[in-house]
């Protein structure tokens, strides 16, 4: 693993145990400070946070694992049911993660995948999220219930991962690179600008077979027991500030009023604030310093003029 990518990080493996049972996350953690904590996304692992976490840990304590399946944590089948992959499971991986290292109340910042974990994480565990970042995403809910010929093509991989076992296991399995290499470059306007260390990285993993299931079962837990959460918390509204950021040059931001859909999701519109960047999706990737320059002032910002809690 390319450690050096976050040079001054310590990188361990943390035992999680919670109601929605247990498993083991690698982390990487640096800085002091108010707690918090980066979350990456598909097809990615921590070190998507290369160019962001280490300003973030001039004044932060920051947190930053691979989830379940990814990266270089645990790998536990997904049952029939998906649920060992709901964002339920994962959000309570992530909290009791925090609370084992000592922030019982912490910032979320995620970005696709991540973001999504968070989202539930907010309406499940809302004494613990003080405040919510997500990055290039709209509810999962809202995605699939609003789903037309441009979004099924732009983002296929939704419903090719979603199908049953083994069959896109089988296909990617056969060659990682091929469906990863396109795929991690399209979440990119400029694939040259980013590190070759980090996709070197992501590969290393998502040629574990592992981690394909995983990753096809985090999608399949979308498609299914995600949305049954989702519905059963028609009513339920993130209570805490809300920050959104989308890349001006992605299929989210083109696709969806994206301040829009967050608010509804959210207890108050006042609550949410954000804006598109320049960059496509992985915008931590390709617009660091652009991310830097919303996540600091809102994650300093106190709770009276809705930045805080």
């Amino acid at each position: 693993m390319s450690e050096d990518l976050l040079a001054g990080f310590s990188h361990r493996d943390v035992d999680v145990e919670h109601d929605q049972g247990g498993t083991t996350l690698r982390v990487a953690t640096a800085g002091d400070g108010p707690p918090v904590l980066l979350l990456h996304g598909h097809p990615q692992n921590h070190l998507t946070w290369s160019r962001v976490a280490p300003a973030l840990a001039e004044d932060h304590t920051v947190v930053c694992p691979d989830l379940r399946g990814y990266g270089d944590s645990a790998k536990p089948r997904g049952g029939g049911d998906h649920a060992a992959y709901s964002k339920r499971t994962m959000a309570a991986d992530v909290v009791a993660l925090m609370a084992s290292l000592g922030h019982e109340r912490f910032a979320f910042v995620g970005h696709d995948r991540g973001g999504r974990v968070g989202h539930r994480a907010a309406l499940d565990h809302p004494d613990a999220v003080t405040r919510l970042a997500v990055i290039d995403i709209a509810p999962t809910r809202t995605m699939y219930e609003r789903t037309d010929m441009a979004f099924a093509a732009g983002y296929w991989h939704w419903f090719f991962l979603i199908q049953p076992e083994p069959w896109p296991e089988r296909m990617i399995g056969a060659d990682p690179d091929a469906f990863l290499r396109p795929h991690h470059d399209s979440q990119l306007a400029d694939p040259a600008a980013a590190d070759p260390r980090l996709y070197a990285d992501y590969l290393r993993c998502y040629s574990q077979e592992a981690m394909i299931h995983a990753v096809c079962e985090d999608y399949r837990a979308s498609a299914t027991i995600d949305l049954d959460h989702d519905r059963a918390d028609a009513d339920a509204r993130v209570a805490v500030p809300l920050l959104a950021l989308w890349g001006e040059a992605g299929l989210v931001g083109r696709t969806y009023d994206v301040l829009a859909t967050w608010r509804e999701k959210a207890a108050d519109d006042a609550l949410v604030t954000g804006r598109a960047l320049a960059g496509r999706h992985s915008l931590q990737e390709e617009a660091s310093d652009e991310v830097l320059a919303e996540l600091r002032p809102w994650l300093a910002a106190p709770a009276s003029d809705g930045a805080g809690r």
